[in-house]
């Protein structure tokens, strides 16, 4: 059974790994010159960790990631703790699986690495430009030229033409929210602004939130806010503007605008996604499925984009583990029946969680009160992290 990957990032590497070491041949094709990931920090659950720890990359993991002891939550405006969750040592245990904060270069990496020790063949400046699929047969064309395939992975991104090809269902719409990205060295830092936690900033119209990235030693910050498209905006990887930022924030906490005050160099993104998903067919049809951000983008309120990648992956390569040749569709159905409510789940909580840290008047006064009444129960979700694909 010959696999096709369209898309070499996170979720198309993870792919191409969970279908290697389960002994399928794999070519990955990548439009990029060079492999590379956009993005800064990222956090991944438990969920998360114990696949890759399955994948053999417990010890790649611990060596460049950071497992911070605690997740707090603040008032943006008074800086008050409304809310506390153990991670660390303690959910570790709770979970089988830790919960890190990385850099998204450095998971990419790990991956990238991991794939290249198995039998998978990458090639890079080579996008999978279109598809022609029967029953019985699929055809690849590509960067490269013409290629046969048994089956085709969509793993192409937010703005996937495969998926376009597929369910021909429009391009990704605008959310109405911005992010500022930024990475800050720590020992830069005043001693005060220094942090081994993941904490999160809840304010009108925004919410902030830091953690440890590369053992420790980065910040990683991220500000999300309701805004316009700026003007003169170009693409992902746009510089930002500081003053903007500051004037958003007018009315937060003095030790958040210290640790703002601490970065020279904001980045801006564009944020967009797709609704949940309805059914298992915008998952799979025929010998093609869709993983990842090309089958349920979500916005990052609930910190499982690249969670639900890496869970997408592994069902996937159990589902066609059982297959033979002759009922590829039906095991990609199986995999797109599997996966599809609970992605659907994790992006509608992510939507609700954007309305919930952003709230304002007595929706606001509700959700602090419940957060210092049941604290831990409330941040915590063993329906997520204690899941398996």
């Amino acid at each position: 059974m010959k696999t096709a990957i369209a898309g070499g990032g996170i979720g198309g590497l993870a792919a191409a790994l969970a279908l290697a070491r389960s002994g399928q041949p794999v070519e990955l094709f990548e439009k990029a010159v060079e492999f590379h990931e956009a993005g800064a920090g990222i956090q991944l659950g438990p969920n998360a960790t114990r696949l890759l720890k399955a994948w053999g990359l417990h010890g790649a993991l611990q060596a460049c990631s950071f497992s911070p002891e605690q997740l707090q939550v603040r008032d943006a405006a008074s800086g008050k703790v409304l809310s506390k969750l153990t991670l660390g040592k303690a959910m570790a245990e709770h979970y089988g699986s830790p919960y890190v904060t990385l850099h998204r270069a450095d998971l990419h990496g790990l991956l990238l690495q991991a794939v290249r020790q198995t039998a998978a063949v990458l090639h890079t400046g080579a996008a999978v430009q279109s598809f022609w699929q029967t029953p019985h047969s699929l055809f690849l064309q590509t960067g490269q030229g013409a290629k046969d395939a048994d089956v085709l992975v969509g793993a192409d991104g937010l703005w996937s033409s495969s998926r376009q090809q597929l369910l021909n269902d429009g391009m990704p719409q605008l959310t109405g929210h911005l992010a500022y990205r930024a990475l800050v060295c720590q020992a830069a830092l005043p001693l005060h602004l220094r942090s081994q936690d993941v904490t999160a900033w809840l304010g009108r119209n925004m919410h902030a939130v830091s953690y440890p990235v590369r053992g420790g030693e980065w910040l990683n910050m991220v500000v999300f806010v309701h805004g316009a498209v700026p003007d003169d905006f170009q693409n992902w990887n746009h510089t930002a503007n500081a003053a903007d930022l500051k004037n958003t924030l007018a009315g937060s906490c003095t030790a958040l605008h210290e640790l703002l005050d601490s970065v020279t160099d904001w980045r801006l993104w564009v944020m967009h996604d797709r609704p949940p998903l309805q059914s298992a067919s915008q998952m799979a049809q025929g010998r093609v499925a869709l993983l990842g951000d090309a089958a349920h983008p979500m916005r990052p309120y609930l910190a499982q984009g690249a969670g639900m990648a890496i869970e997408d992956a592994a069902a996937l390569a159990a589902a066609l583990s059982k297959a033979a040749l002759h009922n590829i569709p039906a095991a990609l159905q199986r995999y797109a029946a599997n996966r599809w409510q609970r992605n659907a789940r994790v992006q509608a909580r992510a939507m609700r969680n954007g309305q919930i840290f952003h709230a304002k008047g007595v929706t606001r006064w509700g959700r602090d009160v419940a957060m210092r009444l049941l604290g831990e129960k409330l941040l915590d979700m063993p329906w997520l992290y204690a899941t398996r694909p």
